[in-house]
């Protein structure tokens, strides 16, 4: 009969704990590994292509939209700023910047410019957060009257859509569009809705401009 000997089942027990407490080591410290580089790439600059959105690529700003502007890792530059009637905006250490008439690319790129004599290799993100220089005002007497974006190629026509169509006695022959110039004048444009909508002097029916405003009387 053999003899019961603690040692030949200890021995081999000892060993299989140390294979288990090996193999878990090794896993902790590749997941300390692999966390410490996500960690790392964490505070990596954004790609370049990664700049957040822009609204839009083709998108004009003009005065009165609000525009957000952030600089990576600078916060006492970061800021929300709202376009001034010259088109103009101030941020810090930049000074003013013309953003009328630009998109918000063109001015990443030329704030970018401007903020490289102080900070190194400044990423700027311009977010238009509120679109105000693209509306045109539809009053009268219309259904829905008020402030409306102005998108694609809209014309008298689209506007009178927009807000609903007409309401009883308007008078759809009298209609006109109210224009801004550029030296502060307005030109009264006329639209005649009957004879349009039967294909007489279609050239009335006008592509909208910011804002314009459209009259029925």
């Amino acid at each position: 009969m053999t003899k019961f000997m603690p040692g030949n089942r200890i021995l081999p027990a000892l060993a299989l704990l140390v294979v288990l407490f090996s193999g878990a080591f090794a896993q902790s410290d590749s997941a300390a590994q692999a966390a410490g580089a996500n960690g790392k790439q964490a505070e990596e600059k954004p790609a370049q292509g990664a700049r957040g959105n822009h609204s839009d690529s083709s998108y004009i700003i003009g005065a009165d939209d609000v525009l957000a502007i952030n600089v990576w890792k600078e916060p006492e530059v970061s800021r929300s700023v709202p376009v001034r009637s010259d088109g103009k905006i101030s941020l810090p250490l930049v000074g003013e910047l013309t953003a009328g008439g630009q998109t918000p690319l063109q001015l990443e790129q030329e704030s970018g410019k401007r903020l490289a004599s102080y900070i190194s290799e400044p990423e700027v993100t311009v977010i238009v957060q509120e679109s105000k220089s693209q509306r045109i005002n539809i009053m009268g007497m219309v259904v829905r009257p008020g402030a409306y974006l102005l998108t694609g190629s809209a014309t008298v026509l689209d506007a009178v859509a927009m807000a609903g169509g007409f309401k009883d006695f308007a008078k759809q022959k009298a209609i006109y569009v109210l224009r801004q110039n550029a030296d502060g004048t307005q030109t009264r444009l006329a639209f005649n809705y009957k004879e349009v909508i039967k294909g007489h002097n279609p050239d009335q029916n006008v592509r909208l401009q910011p804002r314009d405003t459209v009259v029925v009387p």
